[in-house]
């Protein structure tokens, strides 16, 4: 270790320079240790470098990822306070130039590597990993902790031992002089102490900080974690979502939508809604919702054509296993109107949801709604007749009460039916225009329709895409006659909703119709 031939004004530097990093990573650990549903399984899945497979084999392995992230987040604690109080110095300071080589090569700013994941910024080789790292690298040459830090204490200590046990040893005169100095003592123990005020203003800070967002409602964020807000997380589950049978298969009492997901979110006058929902949606967001909503009991999402690729990736990368429902259109909307599409591209649509694994699939709302008005029944038909030629169970569904009455007249017998439902009990319910705000246009005569059929029953926009809260929406889907729900649910609305999901199916219901499970 070099500490001789520089002043002590460039050593309170390079010690100032230790105490700074420590902070750093003391408080990326102590963020990873409050917030409960951290895990670093999404930073290594996403690594693309020459190590990407070993980073990516932990994130798939259970037991890996527990002991990488217990490793991490206590490894960050201890380095920062080491760091911080001058502790085993030499220990602390090349544990930390491990770690942050780890982050470099797993993700290194170099051309053409693309993450998929939100940066801190733009950066060519150099980031603030590898300025970090070389810090560290100059500061493993120095005995800075010898100097400021409880090292310095403790090698003093160490010393006097060594004098007072070994009656040969050769002590230097000056050292002999003050080893019992009382003053010289106190000294030390100032120098050994130099870190602890840094680390009672680091206390302070984060207490406060806390505080803060505590009362407004925002959450920690640091370098490798994303939490937008403080929302439930599973440690405050209820219980799991409870399940039904439809056909021979279970699903959740909560399917999870998937406008939000894909963009596809009913932003009446908010014309920037559809943007915002996909650029918080990243792919990987997307996974750790589904990974979230599967610890929460709900096995069952609902998604068209265009996005079964991602829930096969899902699959085969072992995050989850989350069932898909296959919503099918076949119309396409121009300006002038929905107009229905080929029938062979209405067909091919649906047998790509069936061939990338879907385990129903059910004619989209608004496509049976315009069939059924404009006497393309037969088309529904030979549609469903594809469907269940292929093992797959079939659906049916509506926004019109109408288009149910019309497809059991024509006798069309499907395994489920998905039919809105919503109350009207909502302020832009009453606007002089429709414009995007009413989704089941007649509850009454839904729910005395729905009560005589045999099949189960899906609701879906039963908050009226957003306008109802889910207290009062998932009641009154339940007790009209529901069997499950289909609810679009952002990560931090997931927990929540199925606790005032098993709050409602735990009480009591008013409900006419019987359970179809």
């Amino acid at each position: 270790m070099i500490t001789r031939n520089y002043t002590k004004a460039q050593l309170s530097m390079l010690v100032l320079v230790r105490i700074a990093i420590g902070w750093h990573f003391l408080y990326e650990g102590i963020v990873k240790l409050f917030i409960a549903e951290w895990t670093s399984a999404s930073y290594l899945e996403n690594s693309r470098w020459i190590f990407s497979g070993i980073f990516q084999g932990i994130a798939s392995s259970p037991g890996l990822l527990n002991l990488a992230d217990f490793l991490m987040i206590w490894g960050l604690i201890l380095i920062g306070l080491g760091l911080m109080l001058g502790a085993m110095t030499r220990i602390a300071t090349w544990a930390g130039i491990f770690i942050i080589t780890l982050f470099y090569v797993a993700y290194p700013p170099f051309v053409g590597l693309d993450y998929g994941v939100p940066a801190e910024g733009m950066y060519l080789i150099v980031n603030k990993n590898l300025i970090e790292l070389l810090a560290l690298l100059l500061l493993a040459r120095f005995s800075t902790g010898h100097i400021f830090g409880l090292d310095s204490y403790y090698i003093r200590l160490k010393k006097e031992r060594a004098t007072m046990h070994d009656v040969n040893a050769t002590v230097p005169v000056q050292e002999e002089e003050h080893s019992g100095d009382p003053a010289m003592r106190r000294r030390d123990m100032i120098k050994g102490m130099a870190g602890i005020p840094f680390l009672g203003f680091f206390a302070f800070t984060v207490l406060r900080k806390k505080s803060f967002e505590e009362r407004h409602l925002i959450d920690a964020t640091s370098g490798a974690t994303n939490q937008p807000l403080n929302f439930k997380g599973l440690d405050e589950l209820t219980a799991p979502v409870s399940t039904g049978i439809i056909k021979d298969k279970r699903f959740s009492r909560i399917i999870l939508g998937g406008n939000l997901l894909n963009g596809n979110a009913h932003s009446r006058d908010l014309i920037y809604v559809h943007n915002l929902v996909k650029a918080y949606h990243t792919k990987d967001k997307i996974f750790s919702t589904l990974l979230m909503a599967e610890k929460a009991g709900v096995n069952t999402l609902l998604i068209n054509h265009k996005q079964v690729e991602m829930i096969n990736e899902y699959w085969d990368r072992g995050i989850g296993k989350m069932q898909f429902i296959a919503d099918c259109s076949g119309l396409n909307y121009t300006k002038g109107g929905p107009v229905p599409m080929p029938f062979q591209e209405f067909r091919d649509r649906t047998k790509r949801s069936i061939d990338h694994g879907a385990i129903a699939c059910y004619i989209q709302g608004e496509t049976a709604d315009y069939f059924m008005k404009n006497g393309k029944g037969d088309d529904i038909a030979k549609l469903l007749d594809l469907i269940r030629d292929n093992g797959v169970m079939t659906g049916v569904g509506a926004h019109r009460i109408e288009t149910i009455k019309a497809c059991v007249e024509e006798g069309f017998n499907p395994d489920f039916w998905m039919k809105t439902i919503h109350h009207h009990n909502y302020w832009s319910a009453e606007h002089p225009k429709l414009h995007d705000n009413i989704y089941c246009f007649d509850p009454t005569g839904t729910i005395e329709y729905m009560e005589q059929l045999k099949q189960p029953w899906i609701a879906f926009k039963v908050m009226a895409a957003g306008a109802i809260h889910p207290k009062d929406a998932f009641r009154y889907a339940f007790e009209s006659g529901a069997d499950f729900i289909c609810a679009g649910m952002y990560d931090f609305q997931i927990v929540e909703d199925i606790n005032i999901t098993n709050e409602i199916l735990n009480g009591k219901l008013k409900r006419k119709r019987d359970w179809i499970t």
